[in-house]
């Protein structure tokens, strides 16, 4: 899955409780967007058309990813350890 990053307003964890809110709140409007493949949410995806994107990866590798394939290898460790 691919989102495009100059559409993207921010990168947040979906543990806190703000995030879960965002998250109900997005999928009671329709303006929520899978993306997890059946996997848990691990980060929010916020656009800036309003929708949320649910991702199965960590906040950290979303940013990483952003900035390069170099800054997103330092976290996918730890995204397999969580699984």
């Amino acid at each position: 899955n691919v989102v495009h990053t100059d559409k993207v307003l921010a990168v947040v964890s979906p543990d806190s409780a703000p995030g879960k809110r965002l998250v109900q709140a997005a999928r009671d409007e329709g303006r929520s967007i899978d993306a997890t493949q059946g996997r848990k949410t691990k980060g929010l995806i916020i656009m800036d058309n309003g929708y949320l994107v649910l991702s199965a990866l960590l906040p950290e590798t979303i940013a990483g990813r952003f900035n390069g394939p170099e800054s997103a290898e330092r976290f996918t460790d730890r995204e397999a350890e969580d699984e």
